[in-house]
């Protein structure tokens, strides 16, 4: 097969590859890391690169103009190398490491009744074993085992090679005496406990030393983890930051399309597993004592949705995306830390939270829980609002569960100006009823940069109550307002003239945008209409609606129900609840009864496929429109429109 030489602009060496290979192959091999938020499927445009000499051949210019590609530009993850090449790689879009503090971290209190003695998993046991003498020669593998029975009771015990190796000397050193950690997790294959030990030591001398564990939520946008000091339950450090997939795709989609490529789910395992050890480092290091270490972590509890503990696992998920949609596991069997690389103890046992279907992860069982929805009588709604819309509706009775692909627009992603949710980001927006001019709060104040996910709903809240967009979304272009104009893809309305913004370029929304943003929200509103029929209930008779996510804490509930969202309830009834998942997987970490708890909740849970379901397709396109087709659904929009209409 013939080779072809390739040369990036902003690195000395050249790289060959086979004919056939795509730019961004070559720029793998080189070391060069070009953003994919689509998962290289060429709908998103942001891998553009430009071929200064050389040729090449095109599978796609979506997104690309005439003008672009006859200056050069190609698609990296579209355009085959055809002979030797010259690359000249634009600079691309830094995903910032640090979220902004108080968007991620939040108070917790310890359980009122927690009693690591009897509820942590997590033990440390202090055992004098018999020494051996001619008369009783048992090896020290099965006295140690011995020893473990008489004080826990239990005949299951699991020990790994590395503790196997070290226990002769132990024990000796210790004068028979010796320390050992254990994880006790309840066995659901045979309904019984068994004992993982995770290090041993000599002696009794850990009175003093930390026994610490991680709360762990992948999230398909941020990671975030909690240190906890499992005796006092205390957390000793928060830390997030954005999931390094994202430049390998903005939603669970991509991610799933990118990881089929050869190599690909192996490299967003390595991205999601550096992602995890970047924080441990941050959580360990931001108490500045040197008792915190890595190696005194024994136990990290995971939540995710299916796909990020798939990709976690480094297992294939296409068959998550293809009809009947079937995940290769919803219950993780435990496994050693050193079995996935994760920077902490070797032999720590990692917990990872049960799912429940293709679309409804762990982070929906521990959501579930940490919320106490299922410990109520009221009906109740709990969203959890992300790239993923899940949605699960019930009480203490009943759960049933769906999830509608929402996708990343709510995250800033797939619209001209959108942006995530940190520093320079708009995050609320008002608009003048007679001058439509703009007035904004930007997280962490100065001048912007463009749209977070918040931001854009009450942006499209204001526009549409002011009557600068109609029910269907589209411009009014009569309205007297230089604001208003005929951008690259139609009519815009210009948040931020270039002048004031901080990349001196105008922040705008596109019909276009207003299109995804239409289409997210209609799908998410389609979810919990259709989940209500489903079972026989109304909607109307939802007695309160939890909101989780991070997302979900800087919802405006107003502006949410005005553009259909959310339904037309008494605010009252709404709760925001942050990060439930996290929360949920801290209170698992804790307490072994919690976790059987979050066990019970997950295969209590019903699940609905809104694919297969007709009901859903015809709500989704009722609901894409402002706030609804049908304006009796929002009876109070309808009166504010009513009013406005008698006023003009």
């Amino acid at each position: 097969m013939a080779e072809f030489t390739v040369k990036f602009d902003n690195i000395p060496a050249s790289v060959i590859v086979e004919a056939g290979a795509l730019i961004s192959d070559a720029a793998k091999i080189a070391g060069i890391n070009i953003l994919q938020p689509c998962g290289g499927q060429g709908r998103c445009g942001r891998c553009a690169v430009r071929v200064l000499s050389g040729s090449v051949h095109f599978r796609s210019t979506l997104r690309l103009s005439d003008e672009d590609v006859a200056n050069g530009y190609a698609l990296a993850c579209q355009t085959v190398i055809g002979g030797n090449v010259l690359i000249e790689v634009p600079q691309q879009e830094k995903i910032e490491r640090r979220l902004v503090t108080d968007r991620t971290a939040i108070e917790v209190s310890v359980p009122s009744q927690y009693d690591p003695y009897n509820d942590q998993s997590i033990q440390k046991l202090l055992l004098t074993l018999a020494e051996p003498n001619l008369e009783d020669q048992t090896d020290d593998l099965n006295r140690l085992r011995i020893a473990i029975k008489q004080v826990t009771g239990l005949s299951k015990i699991s020990i790994p090679l590395s503790a196997i190796i070290k226990i002769g000397r132990v024990l000796r050193e210790g004068n028979w005496k010796t320390t050992v950690i254990l994880d006790i997790h309840f066995n659901h294959e045979d309904n019984s406990e068994e004992a993982w030990l995770i290090d041993i030591f000599p002696g009794h001398p850990l009175d003093e030393m930390p026994i610490l564990g991680l709360a762990i939520d992948i999230g398909t946008t941020t990671v975030t983890v909690w240190l906890v000091d499992l005796f006092s339950g205390k957390i000793l450090s928060q830390a997030s930051l954005y999931n390094q997939q994202i430049s390998r795709g903005e939603d669970v989609i991509s991610r799933i399309i990118y990881a089929s490529k050869n190599g690909g789910t192996v490299e967003l395992q390595d991205l999601v597993i550096t992602t995890i050890n970047d924080l441990i480092e941050t959580v360990c290091s931001d108490k500045n004592d040197q008792s915190y270490k890595n190696e005194n972590i024994y136990t990290p509890t995971i939540a995710g949705n299916s796909t990020m503990i798939h990709l976690l696992l480094g297992l294939s998920a296409s068959t998550i995306r293809f009809s009947p949609y079937i995940t290769t596991l919803n219950q993780v069997p435990m496994l050693r830390a050193s079995q996935l690389g994760l920077s902490i103890n070797p032999s720590a046992v990692v917990d990872c939270l049960p799912g429940v279907a293709s679309y409804v992860g762990a982070d929906i069982s521990a959501g579930v829980y940490s919320s106490g929805m299922d410990h109520t009588d009221m009906l109740t709604l709990f969203l959890d609002v992300g790239t993923n819309g899940e949605i699960v509706l019930g009480s203490q009775e009943w759960l049933v569960t769906c999830a509608c692909s929402a996708g990343p627009a709510f995250e800033g992603a797939g619209v001209a100006s959108g942006m995530r949710a940190t520093s320079g980001a708009i995050e609320e927006i008002w608009i003048n009823t007679k001058t439509y001019e703009p007035t904004y709060r930007v997280i962490g104040g100065g001048k912007p940069r463009g749209l977070c996910g918040s931001g854009l709903i009450n942006l499209l809240a204001e526009l549409f109550m002011t009557g600068v967009i109609d029910k269907g979304g589209n411009i009014n272009s009569h309205l007297d307002s230089p604001r208003i104009r005929e951008g690259k893809h139609g009519l815009e309305y210009v948040v931020v003239w270039a002048t004031e913004s901080q990349n001196n370029q105008d922040i705008v929304l596109t019909r276009v945008d207003i299109d995804n943003l239409l289409r997210v929200k209609a799908a998410i509103y389609a979810g919990f209409s259709v989940s209500p029929d489903s079972v026989g209930v109304r909607l109307a008779d939802t007695e309160q609606i939890f909101i989780g996510g991070s997302f979900g804490k800087y919802l405006n509930v107003e502006k949410a129900i005005q553009i259909g969202l959310l339904p037309d309830l008494s605010w009252d009834r709404f709760r925001f609840l942050g990060n439930t998942a996290v929360l949920g997987t801290y209170y698992a970490l804790l307490d072994r009864n919690a976790h059987k708890h979050i066990q019970d909740i997950a295969s209590r849970m019903t699940y609905i496929e809104l694919s297969a379901d007709n009901n859903f397709y015809e709500a989704f396109v009722s609901a894409l429109f402002l706030p609804h087709t049908d304006l009796d659904r929002f009876p109070n929009i309808a009166q504010v429109l009513d009013i406005q209409k008698g006023d003009d």
